[in-house]
């Protein structure tokens, strides 16, 4: 990948254009005191680098959609990772390709560009918002796809050890919205800053198996079918338009960090004691995955839960907490706390929030 700009900085005045709050999707967020703007892969070593040496608070920031800073905002230097470029490797003898991609290249775009190609595995992923270096972090998966299945590599700069590392898949401890990116700590963030992910793709103008029951009927295929990868993300994105989580400024549905809380995995006891009707996955550990969304929904917390209020839940999907325009992050914690409690009472299972929670707690 060609780089050729280095980091620019600027330093945080709350209440201008450095709060947080215009830096993430829920738009919620007080001031950062420094931001740095890095497009070159060096320049976000450098920047991340020199941080952690002073000693210096760091928050790593790509597309800020899965994020929650408190109002506070960020005693310490906001690293926006700006970098952008896809090298595409010549299609290989089992029929598939090779892409590196800069961690700052927009997720969309780059799963808009793969359909395109006539490239498979990653079309149920579209309209996820936020960056690609965000996605093996808490392996982001929809409509029955997961990141993992087509990360090959992720090139890393590896905070405590001060040097580039490069994670096969089997390295990254891949689970349910989560991997070892996410799981290992340094000084209160991730140890590692992803800098480049490879995925590996079919050359195909097929889907794989489209698993997820919703979007193959959506197809007009029966699950474990096929389908033009064009018409998939087609489907996909028309599925989550009409939940809201495509983003679209004029929508306040959309104001939101995605999903709030994972869908629960539960050990044989939790999911006996869940009551009739409630969805159950088997997952391959022996445990069983169940419905944050068909939780909250029966523990009485309706679609638009909040309104009028300034945080509510999403008009079109339980499992979003949105921000209706004039939000704090106090705001939405509190709706947060309100739907884990509710939930918690009438069926004994404590929801996770997805988001990153920095300079909050629930």
């Amino acid at each position: 990948m060609t780089e050729t700009s280095a980091a620019t900085s600027s330093p945080g005045v709350p209440g201008q254009a450095l709060a947080l709050a215009d830096l993430t999707t829920l738009r919620v967020g007080g001031p950062a005191r420094t931001l740095l703007h890095a497009t070159a892969t060096d320049a976000l070593i450098e920047a991340v680098s020199s941080c952690d040496a002073a000693g210096e608070p760091v928050l790593v920031l790509g597309g800020g959609s899965n994020l929650l800073v408190g109002d506070d905002g960020f005693d310490g230097t906001v690293v926006r990772v700006g970098t952008r470029g896809v090298d595409v490797d010549a299609a290989d003898s089992c029929g598939g390709v090779s892409l590196r991609v800069a961690a700052g290249e927009p997720w969309d775009d780059l799963v808009g560009l793969t359909v395109a190609r006539g490239w498979a595995g990653v079309e149920a992923l579209s309209g996820i918002p936020g960056s690609t270096g965000a996605t093996p972090l808490q392996n982001v998966g929809a409509y029955g796809q997961d990141v993992a299945e087509t990360v090959a590599t992720v090139r890393t700069w590896d905070r405590q050890d001060r040097r580039v590392v490069t994670m096969a898949n089997a390295d990254l401890e891949f689970g349910y919205r989560t991997s070892r990116l996410k799981e290992e700590r340094f000084r209160g963030g991730p140890r590692y800053v992803v800098l480049e992910v490879t995925f590996q793709l079919a050359v195909a103008d097929l889907s794989g198996p489209v698993r997820y029951a919703e979007l193959a009927r959506t197809l007009g295929v029966e699950p474990g079918g096929r389908a033009p990868t064009a018409a998939v993300r087609e489907a996909v994105l028309g599925l989550r338009r009409g939940k809201g989580m495509v983003l679209d400024a004029a929508d306040h549905d959309t104001w939101s960090a995605g999903s709030f809380f994972t869908n629960p995995v539960l050990d044989a006891a939790g999911a006996a004691a869940l009551p009739e009707g409630a969805p159950r996955w088997p997952m391959p550990d022996g445990r069983v995955k169940t419905s944050a969304a068909w939780l909250i929904e029966h523990a009485g917390f309706a679609r638009g839960h909040g309104l009028p209020g300034p945080a509510s839940l999403s008009t079109k999907h339980t499992l979003a907490l949105t921000n209706r325009g004039t939000a704090r992050a106090a705001d939405v914690l509190a709706l947060a706390r309100e739907v884990r409690d509710g939930v918690r009472t009438a069926f004994g299972v404590t929801l996770v929030p997805e988001p990153v929670l920095v300079g909050c707690v629930l």
